[in-house]
């Protein structure tokens, strides 16, 4: 797999580089193309939500494993750029599905903790590392996610940010190399993220409401990606496209891009 270690260690690297990586994720071979051919695009990251959602299942793990690894794969067959995938929770089984997707040529993942006990997420964070090690590729870019604020269960705000910080330190100390935590668009909150976990460690989604690009790399984020809203961007335009032709304006707009 030295093609593969390379590339994570490539992706890793730009994970820690003072420069904010920016990664608008991507669901298919042709959004994959068309967001790798943007320069500036140094990395690519799968969106479940959206993978599922253009096979017709919701998202949550109803799309089979072996529906999402296909889809991966073909976007990691599909560019030379190092590709992480969210991958959920792992199926069940997160070392065994990374092991699958490592085999893919996937070199980061998205695991989410979805608040399971603390013990059983940093085992599945440590059994995802320890599968990364054993295919050869220890620079694996686990995002190790914790759903402290999607799942707040009438904690307050600061309190989420306690139990995002508690369980943050323990994958980073279990040996997953980056925290993700979603929903924080708070400065206070992304500072006293970096700060427990260290600068370059952190990663977010932008939202509505994020804080700017600049001053999250200020801040000493490792990342930021788009989920399924670059998904959802698409098919606004889509609709658009669909109001306006049915409404009688049939022209396309003077910047449309033309595909292979």
């Amino acid at each position: 797999m030295t093609d593969t270690a390379a590339r994570a260690t490539e992706l890793l690297a730009l994970h820690r580089a003072p420069e904010l990586l920016t990664v608008v994720n991507v669901w298919d071979v042709v959004s994959a193309r068309v967001v790798a051919d943007v320069p500036g695009t140094r990395a690519l990251a799968t969106a479940s939500h959206s993978i599922a959602a253009s096979a017709g299942y919701e998202d949550g793990e109803n799309i089979p494993v072996e529906e999402m690894l296909a889809a991966v794969g073909r976007i990691a067959a599909a560019t030379a750029l190092p590709v992480t995938a969210d991958l959920e929770s792992g199926y069940g089984d997160p070392g065994g599905t990374v092991r699958r997707a490592l085999d893919l040529g996937v070199v980061g993942a998205n695991i989410e903790d979805r608040m399971q006990p603390l013990g059983d997420a940093v085992r599945a964070v440590e059994a995802v590392m320890s599968a990364a090690h054993e295919a050869g590729v220890p620079d694996f870019c686990l995002n190790a996610r914790t759903d402290a604020f999607v799942r707040d269960e009438g904690r307050t705000p600061e309190e989420c940010l306690a139990v995002a910080i508690e369980r943050g330190r323990a994958f980073l100390d279990a040996g997953a190399p980056l925290v993700f935590v979603p929903r924080v668009t708070e400065r206070a909150h992304v500072e006293a993220l970096v700060d427990a976990f260290g600068p370059q460690r952190l990663t977010l989604i932008v939202v509505p409401g994020s804080l700017p690009l600049p001053e999250l790399e200020a801040l000493g984020v490792a990342r930021v990606s788009y989920g399924p809203w670059s998904q959802r961007v698409a098919l606004t335009a889509v609709q658009q496209l669909a109001e306006r032709a049915l409404a009688g304006d049939g022209l396309l707009p003077d910047d449309v891009r033309l595909l292979n």
